[in-house]
Parts: structure tokens; C-alpha cells; sequence
């Protein structure tokens, strides 16, 4: 189905899904988090138990050099991840919630990777470094060099390394194009010898690449060409440093570019890049990507004083800024001054919004008007950074740890199983048909139901 069929389907509200699985056809999973970043793919029949150490529903499961957390992206039988390999940085990553900002003093050289792999058996269709070097930019403990996922369409594969340079392929592997936009400082604003790393994931749309840019200096967000990089347009913006992905929603036909924030969350033209509205508040150090559903636009976050969820009308033009005391306006449905996560990006399936946030509370609420059907804790004393994914109304969601719990969805909790990966898992899985994938600090693995 075409992409722009598919927002066709999003006509009224009261007579779909709010989850986006529907246009996902083929099993594609194109970017971070699949289509349009919905975290939703049905009809996958996917397992909900298994066991690692009997192989029990394991396709398979291999060994990925170096250290990176960017999420599993497909195409067809092509399978993309991205990592950074060093000799010396061994120090792997520190789970667990605490409050250390500094960066992980490491200088040795790196080499930045592009991996293609079988969807199917796990074997390396092909492997390009796209640069070697010292890291610009120092990395978190709970970070890497290699953190932003990829986006493909079918015909080109991104990846984007930050300070290290935007690199596009085709799908065999040839390099098409490559941009450099200097030292993004991704650091954290109120101490920028902080350096935590870049992370935010490429996303294409008809034919046009867009990033987001929010850093220390010369934030910005910008559409390329993605058949030979040439810029259409670029937009400085007035932004602390963030590590959120952007996303794209259609209103009365018109395509625009939406991306969280803290002072400039909102929304731009597509085509030309005309700022279409705006606002500020929110978590100081936004994360999450925005969702998109029904005529509703889903953000999240929480640093600082303040953790909101909001729900924005996809006709929103101007400063939509809330006042004081105010938890809706013209262009804002509904809203929660406290419950947004840090980390995760929100899930919406099926009329129900829900929200994981780092200590494993889960929230479920109404999508339409933003009522809490539910709030229930995951797990006792470990952290959650991936994000949740759905498919065939089981919700997966995995733990720091290791732990990967499965919720059934819908607008009362019911836990179905816990499962364990036994290694680090920190990335949001990816979908396809009959395949769910994880990955750990050290493997990718491929979860199905035995034949």
C-alpha cells in the first residue's frame, strides 16, 4: 500500500484503529520502530513464551561485534543494524536507574559499521565501515557510538553517526552519498563537558530524508534528496539538546514534519519546511518520539520538573503553548502535567494509549480523552530504556536486564509472560512475519515459533 493510501485510512476517529499496524504490509519495518514509528505490526504471529537456553522458539541467535543501540530495521530479507568497534572501549553499558552524567572517557579509535543481515538465518548479506576514527563526541555509560537507527525505503539505506557524517547506500551496499555537518554536541545543556552521543534516527518519506539536529550549537532540522543528498531545506531551531526522532502526519492533505522537543516542540511543512506551529514546556531533556493517531498527534517526556503527556490536534497553527493551569486549549485536546517517560517512546493500539516509563510503571489510558483506565508496575528494581512494541495484542517490552514481559493489550492488565534474553537489552525490538528481534549488548536474536 502507498504511504499516502495509508493516512487515508486515518479519515475518522471513531471508525479505526488508533494504532498504525494496519499499513504495514510485507513485514517491512522501515526505520526506528517500524512505520511511522508506531511500534505496531498484526498478523505476525509471533510466540509469546520461549526459552534461551533450550532454544525453545529461537530462530536464531549471533554474536554482533563492537557496541551499538540501534533497533533491528527491515526490508524484504534484509535485516539492518549499525555498531561502533573499538579494541579498547570495553567498558559495555551500565544499566540500572541512577544519576551519573559524566561521559565515558574512552579515545581510542572506532569504526562505524553497517550491517546487512538474513532476516531469515542470521548470515551477513554484507558489512561496510562507513568511517574510522576518534569519536567526536564522548559517549553516556547507558550510550554508544552507534545509536541511531537506520531508515530505508526499499532502494537506499541511511545511517547517521552524529558528528561522525550521514551515510547512504543502496541495497547492495554501495555507497551513494555521504554528508558531514560537523561536531554535533550532544551533551547535556546544564554541563556540556556531559557528552552523551547523538541518537537521533533518520526517517524517509517519499523519496526525502529528514533529520533533526537538536545540540548544543546550530540546532536544526532538515530534508535531503535521498537520491543524491542535495538539501531542500534546513530550519535553524532554538533547542537544548535532544535525542528524539522525528515523524510525519498528514492534515487535510497537506504533509508535515512533527518533532518533540522542550522550548520548540511542533511542526513543519514538509515540502518547503515553513514552521506550522509550536510550543514549549515539557521535559528538559525530551527523548520520545511523537505518535500519530486518528487526528491526534501523541508527545511525552519527563526531566526536570516537569513529565507531560499531550494530545495535539493535527490542525494546530501558531504558538499552542499552554497557559498556566490550562490542560487544553484550541489545538490541544487533553493533557497530564505529570506520568510522561523519559526514554520511551508512547504506544498507541486499538484506541488505548500506553505509556512505560523507566522504573517499569505502565500506564494505559484512553487515547480519545486521556482518562487512566490503568497503572501497574513491570519488574522491582530494574530500569527500562527500549521502547514497547505490539503485534496480535501482545505488548513486548523488555527490561534492562534482560527480562522481556508480554502484556496483553487492551484497557485492563494482564501480564502473559516473562521471558529472559540473559544478556543486556536496552534496544526496541523489531517485527516482521512470525519473527520478533532482540537486541542485547552482545547478539541479535531472532524469536519465532518452532515449525
Amino acid at each position: 500500500m502507498k504511504l499516502k493510501n495509508t493516512f487515508l485510512l486515518f479519515i475518522a476517529i471513531v471508525l479505526i484503529s488508533h494504532g498504525l499496524g494496519a499499513q504495514n504490509t510485507g513485514g517491512q519495518w522501515p526505520g526506528y520502530r517500524g512505520y511511522y514509528a508506531s511500534g505496531v505490526l498484526d498478523h505476525a504471529n509471533l510466540p509469546g513464551s520461549w526459552d534461551i537456553n533450550k532454544g525453545t522458539n529461537i530462530k536464531w541467535k549471533v554474536k554482533i561485534p563492537g557496541l551499538g543501540l540501534s533497533s533491528p530495521v527491515i526490508w524484504n530479507e534484509q535485516l539492518f543494524i549499525t555498531t561502533a568497534i573499538s579494541e579498547k572501549d570495553k567498558e559495555g553499558l551500565k544499566v540500572g536507574i541512577y544519576g551519573n552524567v559524566e561521559s565515558v572517557d574512552d579515545e581510542s579509535e572506532h569504526e562505524w559499521k553497517v550491517l546487512c543481515i538474513n532476516k531469515y538465518t542470521g548470515q551477513t548479506i554484507w558489512e561496510r565501515t562507513s568511517c574510522k576514527g576518534v569519536p567526536q563526541i564522548k559517549r553516556h555509560s547507558k550510550s554508544s557510538h552507534a545509536n541511531s537507527s537506520i531508515a530505508t525505503d526499499g532502494q537506499y539505506v541511511v545511517a547517521f553517526f552524529g558528528s561522525e557524517g550521514l551515510f547512504c547506500y543502496d541495497m547492495h551496499g554501495e555507497l551513494i552519498w555521504t554528508k558531514n555537518f560537523g561536531k554535533l554536541k550532544s551533551v547535556f545543556f546544564a554541563a556540556e563537558s556531559a557528552e552523551w552521543e547523538f541518537a537521533s534516527s533518520p526517517i524517509i518519506h517519499k523519496g526525502i530524508l529528514i533529520i533533526q539536529c537538536d545540540v548544543m550549537e546550530k540546532s536544526f532540522v532538515a530534508a535531503f534528496d535521498i537520491t543524491n543528498g542535495k538539501e531542500i531545506w534546513k530550519k535553524k531551531r532554538d533547542e537544548y539538546p535532544g535525542w528524539c526522532t522525528p515523524n510525519i502526519y498528514t492534515d487535510n492533505e497537506q504533509t508535515r514534519v512533527v518533532v518533540n522537543g522542550y522550548k520548540h516542540r511542533g511542526a513543519y511543512d514538509f515540502e518547503s519546511g515553513k514552521e506550522i506551529w509550536k510550543m514549549s514546556g515539557g521535559g528538559d531533556i525530551p527523548i520520545p518520539t511523537p505518535i500519530i493517531g486518528g487526528e491526534l498527534i501523541y508527545f511525552n517526556s519527563a526531566h526536570g520538573k516537569s513529565s507531560p503527556i499531550l494530545a495535539v490536534k493535527k490542525s494546530a497553527v501558531g504558538d499552542i503553548s499552554l497557559k498556566k493551569e490550562e490542560t487544553s486549549n484550541e489545538y490541544i485536546a487533553w493533557s497530564k502535567a505529570r506520568g510522561g517517560a523519559y526514554m520511551q517512546s508512547m504506544l498507541l493500539y486499538q484506541d488505548y494509549l500506553y505509556n512505560f516509563r523507566w522504573n517499569g510503571t505502565v500506564y494505559c489510558l484512553n487515547a480519545i480523552t486521556g482518562e487512566e483506565l490503568y497503572k501497574e508496575k513491570l519488574g522491582k528494581a530494574s530500569s527500562f530504556t527500549a521502547s514497547p512494541v505490539v503485534s496480535d495484542n501482545k505488548i513486548y517490552v523488555a527490561e534492562d536486564n534482560g527480562r522481556v514481559y508480554v502484556v496483553q493489550a487492551g484497557p485492563e492488565f494482564k501480564l502473559l509472560a516473562t521471558n529472559y534474553l540473559r544478556d543486556i537489552c536496552m534496544v526496541t525490538p523489531a517485527i516482521t512475519e512470525g519473527i520478533i528481534y532482540f537486541r542485547t549488548s552482545k547478539y541479535l536474536i531472532a524469536i519465532s515459533k518452532d515449525e
